[in-house]
């Protein structure tokens, strides 16, 4: 069984700042690609940071200035640090893993419950 557990989030005035983490648990071979996506009421879920095991970054160009992602490969965790954040950054945000469970196997994803961040101006 994979659990992603997020943590972070909250509410902060625009220009502020805020982190996300993200850790994995559970039973499996490797964790592939992990990053976050957001989705609002209404909306499909897009892309906002992902983060390879390698270390190759992907990010929205909405964010791309602002948010920084990283991981740590030991600890199967993924951090997003967002700052200057504006209020279209109100989201729910959901914490995503490609994660191989046996060494033949293909990747599956696994999403976190989601953490809620808003944005006043």
């Amino acid at each position: 069984q994979v659990q992603l557990v997020e943590s972070g989030g909250g509410l902060v005035q625009a220009g502020g700042s805020l982190r996300l983490s993200c850790a994995a648990s559970g039973t499996f071979f490797r964790v592939n690609d992990m990053g976050y996506y957001r989705q609002r009421p209404g909306k499909q879920r897009e892309l906002v940071a992902t983060i390879s095991a390698a270390g190759t970054t992907k990010y929205a160009d909405s964010v791309r200035a602002r948010f920084t992602i990283t991981r740590d490969i030991a600890q199967n965790t993924v951090s997003l640090q967002m700052t200057d954040l504006a209020p279209e950054d109100t989201d729910l945000y959901y914490c995503f893993a490609a994660i191989t469970m046996r060494s033949w196997g293909a990747a599956a994803a696994y999403w976190g419950q989601g953490t809620q961040v808003t944005v006043s101006s």
